[in-house]
């Protein structure tokens, strides 16, 4: 008959192993059950009565891994220990005993003076004798000098072998031991060795939860983060990574103290750390003001004489720059919202713009391309190619793409503003191309003819059709294989841009999609129902979000429809047929509807709809 108990391992005198047989019970660990947390014991033919009842009880541990042989004492349990001291092997015992060995075993069931035996983990129910103090010490002074005379791998390979023939509950106290010898405080530890610099590195990498905690450690680690400045570099690699960092550095002048090396030049690291609260709070202030729709709007009125729009516009921290329906280019101050200057040449309605740091390239209704230098308002360059409207253009990088009602794509070297050649034309849209766009790899043009259409930037070669919009396409942005457009079937389409798949359509315009921007976070559309709407770009990116959801806000201000956007971490900029250019403005939102330093005329605090 076989008995079957579930218990942890066993260590019988010292020796523990996945297979071992005590004959004299005929008692075994069938390695078809060994687990490593759980063995199964098979007693076989238990020959002696009062040791079968003992080992059938249920086998108890008082700790983990601590076996008291199924006994609910140790006092009980007494007589079964002593049939497995003598054990000398796990694997030699394999033969069953006789009955001789089976009285002998009887005759050593009776309790003995001066018998221990140590279970794994559990307390010593008896142990061998030790010898005198006296010999004890002198034997062990001379294992130490012994131990001392040896080389390092002999000594480790000594203590191995020492370690092999313990227990676990030895081996539990050597852990204790070695324990705090293996852990050191090296952020300590290296200052003391002169290596300061090492300590700051490691400790610039904390995040700023961890850097709290860190300071809180002990003095010397409050000491290597103070003097090490690691507040300032933990805001200027946020600042050098993130756009919201950098902006709002920028809005509150706080960037002067940055990227500064000389001490002399920086406030001490305390201004850092109260610092860093103060923009996380701009922060999450900035984004439940975008979440809430709350705003201060801006309304800049062009007052065009002949006919009223504001068919594009781009702007920067100093200045908006907007192309009108009536020819005419003109500056604004950002600050003051007042026209700095007006550019005339062209002889159509400025359709398109874009500028940089030294020059504004137009495109117009009257077909041409103008080059105009920034500061002084001068035409620098005329390109005639097109027949019919310019409609839209982007340079970038010595490279300028034009688009036209005439349906032809023209892409330009430009050398410099006065040297602009014509390096390829792309035909291939069957209405007008509307708008473009590119990076190093591809061109991407949309048309009324409802395609998308895909084109190598460095051989101009035709790569691939979007096809999905069912009207016209009047606006696309690329970048990062993503591709956002909109249509005059007032939907917004998200595309990747290398497999040409649609990923998700976008539906609340109740008009044509006329213009359309994105960043990391959000698309912001505005339509010819005069409306812009912002929305979640990681929504609509996730296949299980819900349609329902994307959709963040709608703000209603301008009477007209919307030509033309811009947008960053802090504002929207939009241009309407109602010859206005709002600023709507998610930072800077006063509690009494006028923002600080602004004209309270041109100011108004808004909830959107």
């Amino acid at each position: 008959m076989y008995y079957q108990y579930q218990v942890l391992k066993v260590l019988v005198n010292n020796i523990t192993d996945d297979l071992f047989i005590v004959s004299q019970l005929n008692f075994h660990l069938s390695p078809k059950k060994f687990d490593r947390n759980k063995i199964q014991i098979i007693i076989c033919k238990p020959e002696i009565p009062e040791m079968t009842k003992s080992i059938k009880t249920s086998f108890t541990c008082s700790v983990p891994r601590s076996l008291w042989l199924g006994c609910s004492s140790v006092a009980e349990s007494l007589c079964a220990l002593r049939c497995l001291q003598s054990i000398p092997s796990t694997r030699a015992h394999n033969q069953t005993t006789s009955g001789m060995e089976s009285q002998n075993l009887v005759d050593d069931l009776s309790p003995k003076k001066n018998t221990v035996l140590k279970l794994s983990n559990g307390p010593v129910v008896g142990s061998r004798k030790r010898p005198s103090e006296g010999n004890y010490e002198k034997e062990k002074e001379h294992c130490i000098a012994l131990f001392d005379q040896w080389s390092e791998a002999d000594q480790v390979e000594f203590v191995e072998h020492l370690i092999s023939r313990m227990c676990h509950y030895q081996h539990g106290h050597i852990n204790s031991y070695l324990k705090p010898m293996l852990q050191r405080d090296f952020i300590t530890a290296l200052p003391a060795q002169g290596l300061d610099h090492i300590a700051e590195n490691i400790l610039s990498f904390l995040d700023a939860r961890s850097l709290c905690s860190a300071e809180l450690v002990c003095k010397e680690w409050q000491r290597v983060i103070s003097e090490g400045m690691l507040w300032k570099k933990l805001i200027e690699r946020m600042v050098r990574t993130d756009p919201l960092w950098k902006g709002l550095s920028e809005r509150h002048q706080w960037e002067k103290y940055l990227f500064k090396n000389r001490t002399s030049e920086v406030p001490p690291n305390s201004y850092y750390h109260s610092l860093y609260p103060k923009i996380i709070q701009d922060i999450e202030t900035i984004e439940a003001n975008w979440r809430c729709g709350r705003h201060n709007l801006q309304r800049i009125q062009c007052r065009s004489e002949n006919s009223k729009g504001v068919y594009c516009l781009q702007y920067d921290d100093d200045k908006i720059i907007s192309g009108l329906r009536d020819n005419s280019i003109k500056i604004w101050d950002k600050q003051s919202l007042e026209c700095l200057k007006i550019l005339t040449g062209h002889t159509g309605s400025v359709l398109c713009l874009q500028y940089d740091e030294r020059v504004i390239v137009t495109g117009s209704s009257d077909s041409t391309v103008r080059v105009w230098e920034v500061t002084t308002g001068e035409v620098l360059n005329t390109l005639i190619h097109h027949n019919e409207a310019v409609l839209h253009l982007r340079f970038a990088n010595g490279l300028m793409v034009t688009c036209s009602k005439d349906r032809s794509i023209a892409v330009w070297d430009m050398a410099s503003p006065t040297d602009i050649s014509l390096r390829r034309v792309l035909v291939g849209h069957r209405a007008a191309v509307n708008v473009v766009d590119f990076d190093d790899k591809y061109i991407v043009s949309a048309s009324g003819d409802r395609t998308i259409k895909v084109w190598s930037t460095s051989t101009c070669e035709f790569v691939r059709t979007l096809n999905g919009h069912k009207r016209g396409i009047a606006c696309l942005q690329y970048r990062d294989r993503l591709v956002v457009s909109g249509s005059s079937d007032n939907t917004i389409r998200l595309w990747d841009i290398e497999c040409g798949a649609c990923l998700r359509v976008l539906e609340g315009h109740e008009e044509l999609v006329r213009c359309i921007r994105f960043d990391n976070k959000r698309i912001v559309s505005g339509a010819y129902d005069g409306k812009i709407k912002v929305w979640d770009l990681q929504a609509a990116l996730d296949p299980r979000a819900p349609a329902s959801t994307l959709c963040l806000r709608t703000l209603v201000e301008h009477s007209g429809r919307v030509f033309r956007l811009q947008f960053d971490e802090f504002q929207i900029i939009s241009s309407s047929h109602d010859d206005t250019i709002l600023i709507w403005d998610f930072l800077n939102v006063s509690t009494n509807g006028q923002s600080e330093g602004r004209s309270p005329s041109r100011t108004y605090t808004y909830i959107s709809r």
